[in-house]
């Protein structure tokens, strides 16, 4: 690491993706930014990287959270000596209120149904929540946002970077330095999530235009090194986010090309888009798709063009637009 007052940990995480990277930041307080995984394994490796800096687990004085997903927020109960910091939209799943989980199983139960999927898949509306076992319960002490100067730390502030989850944020350091989070990783492409809306009457949160956004607020900065969540520091970030916003609408548009002479729903694009994994993965390969119908949606490259059923149908427009 270029700064001496940065210290990368190397989690292993029980997940597909792999190790998951926290930092410790010292200044006038001892910072933690995410906390691997709830697991014994991501504890005990935690506590000896901590230890390989001269730190305990006591030692820290508060934890800054990028989001909410097990990899990085798991172990946030596990330092319950210290002050705990996130963004307000992710509180719900650190929490997960009784409310929230209803809500949350109600959400997705209409969901599958307008993405067209037949009812046996909606056991894995369970399955989805497992994910949730690598995390304790703590609501965060304080709530960051756009601009907040992280406390001890003036020489960091916070950037909204909403997408892969809602409630996502950056750490932006006065020499062009980032802690990304899962913004921008340098081998993967992360995946924008649909959550549930924040109520019963409001729409769900449309996380693919987030995310793209997101990205171009990171390369509006054109930082020297963004330190992500999973892999290598990226170092030229701008071109790397060029490459994934255009490879993004290329993928769009070979979606409208799957429904160019069909209209047809979002499972089965899902389906033809994932033909291998999509049992496997349904929640990451639908999310995926839905992203990029969303995405042609708000460019006008498509319409819903009816309901089959509860199901929505998407139908192709003349034209295209590069």
């Amino acid at each position: 690491m270029k700064d001496p007052f940065i210290h990368q940990l190397t989690i292993p995480t029980p997940f597909a993706v792999g190790d998951v990277h926290t930092y410790v930041l010292i200044g006038d307080a001892v910072t933690l930014v995410d906390t691997g995984p709830d697991t014994a394994e991501g504890k005990e490796v935690l506590i000896t990287k901590l230890k390989e800096i001269g730190l305990q687990p006591e030692d820290i004085d508060q934890v800054v959270l990028t989001h909410h997903h097990p990899d990085h927020a798991g172990l946030s109960e596990f330092f319950s000596g210290a002050r705990l910091y996130a963004h307000k939209d992710g509180e719900r799943f650190l929490t997960r209120s009784a409310s929230f989980m209803q809500l949350h199983d109600f959400f997705y139960t209409e969901f599958f149904k307008q993405a067209g999927l037949p009812e046996h898949y909606f056991i894995l509306i369970e399955k989805m929540k497992e994910t949730l076992k690598a995390m304790g319960r703590r609501p965060a002490d304080s709530y960051l946002s756009e601009g907040d100067l992280i406390p001890g730390h003036g020489d960091w502030k916070v950037m909204e970077s909403h997408g892969h989850s809602q409630g996502h944020i950056s750490l932006v350091h006065e020499s062009s330095a980032v802690i990304g989070g899962d913004l921008l990783i340098q081998h993967i492409s992360s995946n924008p999530l649909i959550e549930p809306p924040f109520g019963i009457n409001q729409p769900r949160p449309i996380p693919q235009l987030q995310y793209n956004e997101s990205l171009s607020k990171l390369a509006a900065l054109h930082p020297d090194v963004v330190y992500p969540g999973h892999g290598t520091p990226v170092y030229q970030a701008s071109e790397l986010i060029t490459e994934r916003l255009k490879k993004q609408h290329e993928r769009a548009l070979y979606v409208k090309s799957l429904i160019q002479n069909e209209e047809t729903t979002a499972f089965e694009i899902c389906k033809q888009l994932f033909p291998k994994i999509y049992k496997k993965q349904l929640g990451l390969t639908l999310s995926e798709t839905m992203g990029q119908l969303d995405y042609l949606m708000a460019i006008g490259e498509i319409k819903a063009a009816d309901m089959k059923g509860p199901a929505i149908i998407y139908r192709a427009e003349s034209g295209v637009k590069l």
